[in-house]
């Protein structure tokens, strides 16, 4: 029994092959588009569970295809494209993209993104305490504990980690969390940010300095796993 429907929209035959071979062979089902306007299609007649988008397409650009889709489409899309430049993953992830990837790409990296994208497809939204490792957050009582220890935070930090858990997984740009945390206003003070991660870190990481959840993308975001 098939885990989920996965749609690739990509003009390129070779990767979609690949995509298909290492997808079926973790027992997803593969939907595929050779252009943006094929994909939007598919995506509408099939619901996929998570979008897989090259940027690069012969008709439009996967930029437009990513808002067009996000006019609708809530689940995962992630962008698998030879653009690596920093404004162009900025300009994804801030268009509504779940995560990114670049060409070449590691099959066992990519499953990962798959997984952790399902994950948060299914997840209860009622769900309120997560636990991740020896790290328990409970969104509810406001409350942080490590080895059953209860980790005092500000109320600022506290919002911080609370996006990421809600995230996980996912890329957040610094844009992104400068408004969600301070407002439209603060969105250029990526120092505040990370200043504030790095209080973070040092609260909830084993070590601060090879973090295992809050993790840097460079001159992008962060991403919460």
């Amino acid at each position: 029994m098939s885990k989920a429907d996965i749609l690739i929209i990509d003009d390129e035959p070779q990767i979609r092959k690949l995509l298909e071979i290492t997808l079926e062979s973790n027992d997803y089902k593969v939907i595929q588009a050779e252009n943006g306007k094929q994909g939007i299609l598919l995506a509408a007649n099939h619901t996929p569970e998570v979008i897989i988008l090259d940027l690069g397409l012969p008709d439009k650009s996967g930029h437009e295809v990513l808002k067009e889709l996000r006019t609708w489409y809530n689940k995962s899309i992630i962008i698998l494209s030879v653009l690596n430049q920093e404004e162009d993953i900025v300009k994804a992830l801030d268009n509504g993209a779940t995560d990114y990837l670049t060409k070449p790409f590691r099959n066992a990296e990519l499953m990962a993104r798959i997984r952790a994208s399902v994950r948060r497809n299914t997840i209860d939204n009622k769900e309120t305490i997560y636990h991740y490792g020896t790290i328990c957050i409970d969104l509810i009582s406001h409350t942080v504990k490590k080895n059953n220890e209860i980790i005092k935070l500000t109320a600022t930090e506290f919002n911080l980690l609370s996006l990421f858990v809600k995230n996980e997984g996912r890329v957040l740009t610094h844009q992104y969390i400068l408004k969600e945390i301070w407002g439209v206003g603060a969105q250029t003070e990526t120092q505040y940010l990370r200043v504030f991660v790095g209080t973070l870190r040092k609260k909830i990481e084993d070590n601060p300095n090879a973090p295992e959840h809050i993790i840097t993308e460079s001159g992008v975001g962060y991403r919460f796993q």
